[in-house]
């Protein structure tokens, strides 16, 4: 059997390990608040209930970051780890 470059590349995933990109951008999203002094969990609730992102500081590109998810997928998130503990 001879290799092929154009053959597909095929992706190796080890269970448990999915990369969770709500959780990377909250997680990003919270670094840079507290970064900037800010009360993260204030400031999160108040851009989750308003939808204003002006809650959010732009410091670490955050306020792009949180903005490249649909808030309800965000909450999703949150609501998962939360439960997750129970």
């Amino acid at each position: 059997m001879s290799w092929d470059a154009s053959e597909e590349t095929i992706m190796f995933k080890i269970q448990g390990e999915e990369y969770n990109q709500a959780r990377d951008i909250l997680l990003k999203v919270y670094a840079a608040l507290i970064e900037k002094g800010y009360n993260p969990i204030s400031q999160l609730v108040g851009y989750f209930l308003s939808g204003d992102p002006s809650y959010i500081t732009s410091h670490g590109n955050a306020r792009s970051l949180i903005r490249s998810m649909e808030r309800d997928e965000l909450l999703e998130e949150l609501v998962k780890s939360y439960l997750k503990g129970k």
